[in-house]
């Protein structure tokens, strides 16, 4: 007889186990495969960005809706890394619950986050490169171009605190829809899973450091480094990226940990 497959969710304590097991299992593939992931997540995650300037540009929707509509479009970028495969840094801050439960080493930890980091913007920089010689940022009579400016002035005016608390929130929504995609048990609960998380974090502002990877360079290219941006906007993505790490791992791996996670390990 065969065995039904349940269509359940998993439930919160399941969910911990397989984060934290899914966690070991990053770490322990090869490099080599880890790395070529990574590229591919900085790839999706430059994509969903590109479609997100893209949609708002010339919205008359308002504010908010535009902003919602944009977060919607965004969130191609982890629905491809969830679904397809890749390695993302902001959602690989979940291998934090692995280490807690003392499976793997802090320095297994840090290579992975250094590896999959370099390989995330070594991707969404090729993608840029790509969309730069596209002259994407020309579509719309030049209003593409105008939509990124104004989100890099934007992102490269938020003093230091501000950006590495939108860092923080950011991550725990990043987070919180990794969480739920490994809840689902079908393609289309995983894309379900992830759409509400990430179109609020875009909506709201939040800041993503993979994002800020493909918005900052592809602004400075097309509309040059003076004033000193290159240098802001290397202080702005690693405050930015200093705020995912709290987010991701203290906000979502620790207190989640500390519920479903930390008896086992002490038994």
């Amino acid at each position: 007889m065969t065995e039904l497959r349940s269509t359940d969710a998993y439930s919160p304590a399941e969910i911990a186990e397989r984060v934290r097991d899914v966690g070991v299992a990053k770490v322990r593939r090869d490099r080599f495969g880890v790395f070529m992931l990574a590229l591919l997540a900085g790839a999706f995650i430059a994509l969903g960005a590109v479609l997100f300037t893209v949609v708002i540009t010339g919205s008359t929707l308002g504010f908010g809706a535009t902003r919602l509509l944009g977060g919607v479009a965004f969130s191609l970028g982890l629905i491809l890394v969830v679904v397809a495969g890749a390695e993302l840094f902001t959602g690989n801050n979940l291998i934090a619950m692995a280490w807690a439960s003392r499976l793997i080493t802090f320095r297994e930890v840090l290579a992975n986050w250094a590896l999959v980091y370099v390989g995330n913007l070594l991707g969404a920089l090729g993608t840029v490169a790509l969309v730069v010689v596209g002259r994407v940022h020309e579509f719309g009579d030049g209003g593409v171009g105008k939509t990124l400016h104004g989100i890099a002035t934007h992102k490269l005016g938020l003093d230091l605190v501000q950006a590495f608390a939108l860092g923080v929130l950011c991550n725990t929504l990043v987070c919180l829809a990794v969480w739920l995609s490994l809840a689902a048990r079908s393609v289309t609960d995983k894309v379900l899973a992830i759409v509400f998380p990430i179109a609020a974090f875009v909506a709201i502002g939040f800041e993503h450091s993979i994002a800020n990877m493909v918005f900052l360079p592809w602004d400075l290219v097309v509309h040059g480094v003076e004033g000193g941006r290159l240098e802001t906007t290397l202080v702005h993505l690693a405050v930015v990226t200093l705020g995912n790490i709290a987010g991701g791992t203290l906000l979502v791996a620790g207190v989640y940990w500390s519920v479903y996670l930390r008896r086992s390990k002490e038994d």
